[in-house]
């Protein structure tokens, strides 16, 4: 999938709302470098930074535009953790690189907001906290085990009862919630745009509408060819998330291309805009089939979930996310709602992050499950890191091999049932 973003009818708001984005050439010519980087979503953008920070000589190349898939499509919450609980990945991912993960991950948006703050970056960030929110009694327990956890790690999580989650949403849907005041919110496409402004201040070369076609051994490194020209570098970092191809065989269908849709109000009056959200955090759902919304800078109410596991055809495939905000806050009725869109991130079928080196000098990170804005963004800096030659046992995530899986072709059918009984499960209170 190539090209830049547009703002078609429906389209992403975020093409018309965010900072200008910085000149990114097409790659011309060929070139050698120490580290080339194919994919300009957080990961790669990130990584480029902090490699142009230690004054390593890096080029990226992207399909489209910096931003371009998830990082410029996503709801735009800036979220802590995994799906998992610390103690769940500390067992899971054993002593050493369990509580790795548990930091990195919980210090995410620490991460980004400082690097926000650091370069100035122009993308509508507001830190003010993420609710948990469940909608079943069933949930009151899990709520509860994580706020208990993070706790014991030294965060100051809030648990509400129905009234206090009333009181943060303006909706009577939920019977508890949990309040992490790490998280926030941003403008996802301007966000990555800064992302690129910054790495290339410090030296990084950015190319935009540059896809990757091949990649090949050059002696002890590797030489990738677009349709332009060729960057030959003796590391290779592949960050092409929920968008990756055939470049590296077995990638593609080592996880599941989910669709995630979003659509965006009309700018709300003040008096009902504080209505939703007063206090102004993000919120995710915590049922099988996960609501996410948020209000932007100009009162606009964005809400998304799952949708149509395809590219958006029309305002059909936004309806069920309109119907539900109307469910949620009857005061929405009559509103217009001005923009939808979707995107891929990639699933992991365990909703763990991946690290991979397949081969010598090459370093494979995707995988994020939904928790890519922050995450994918302090994954850089590991990324760097090992570009650089920190050994790969001391990074917060273990190497393991890609692995494809089984019957991945009919992966839209697998994501179409999930959906479907996990959407029978939250009815019946499962």
């Amino acid at each position: 999938m190539s090209g830049r973003l547009r703002l078609d009818r429906p389209g992403d708001l975020y093409a018309a709302t965010a900072a200008a984005a910085v000149p990114t050439p097409a790659l011309a010519g060929d070139r050698r470098i120490a580290v080339a980087i194919v994919g300009g979503g957080y990961t790669g953008l990130s990584t480029a930074l902090h490699l142009a920070e230690r004054g390593t000589d890096v080029a990226l190349v992207e399909a489209g535009e910096p931003g371009w898939g998830a990082a410029g499509r996503n709801g735009g919450q800036v979220n802590a953790g995994l799906k998992h609980e610390p103690d769940d990945v500390e067992r899971t991912l054993g002593p050493v690189h369990g509580p790795r993960l548990v930091r990195l991950a919980g210090g995410a948006p620490d991460y980004l907001f400082s690097l926000i703050e650091r370069y100035r970056i122009d993308c509508e960030s507001h830190r003010g906290g993420t609710l948990r929110a469940a909608y079943l009694h069933g949930g009151i327990a899990a709520l509860e085990s994580h706020v208990r956890q993070w706790r014991e790690r030294g965060v100051p999580m809030e648990l509400l009862d129905a009234t206090g989650i009333a009181a943060a949403t303006g909706t009577r849907r939920y019977v508890a919630a949990s309040r992490d005041p790490r998280g926030g919110a941003l403008n996802p496409l301007g966000f990555a745009r800064g992302l690129a402004a910054a790495a290339r201040s410090r030296g990084a070369a950015i190319h935009g509408d540059s896809r990757a076609l091949r990649l090949e051994r050059d002696g002890s490194g590797w030489r990738v060819t677009t349709a332009g020209g060729t960057l030959r570098a003796q590391v290779l970092v592949l960050a092409t998330d929920g968008y990756s191809d055939q470049l590296w065989p077995g990638l593609a269908r080592s996880f599941i291309p989910v669709y995630s849709s979003i659509v965006a109000s009309e700018p709300l009056p003040d008096d009902l805009a504080r209505t939703l959200l007063p206090a102004g955090e993000v919120l995710y759902e915590s049922g099988n089939v996960t609501v996410y919304y948020r209000r932007d800078r100009a009162n606009r109410l964005l809400i998304g979930g799952r949708g149509r596991q395809h590219d958006p055809r029309g305002p059909q495939d936004f309806q069920h996310l309109v119907r539900y905000a109307e469910s949620l806050w009857p005061s929405l009725a009559g509103r217009r709602w001005t923009h939808g869109w979707n995107g891929q991130f990639a699933l992991m079928p365990d909703f763990y992050p991946r690290l991979h080196s397949p081969a010598p000098n090459l370093l494979i990170a995707l995988g994020y499950s939904g928790r890519g804005v922050a995450l994918g963004t302090a994954m850089g800096a590991e990324l760097a890191a090992a570009a650089s030659g920190t050994p790969l046992a001391e990074l917060a995530l273990p190497v393991t091999p890609v692995r494809p899986i089984p019957l991945h072709r009919f992966w839209r059918l697998g994501v179409a049932a999930r959906i479907a009984l996990g959407r029978l499960q939250d009815r019946f209170g499962r």
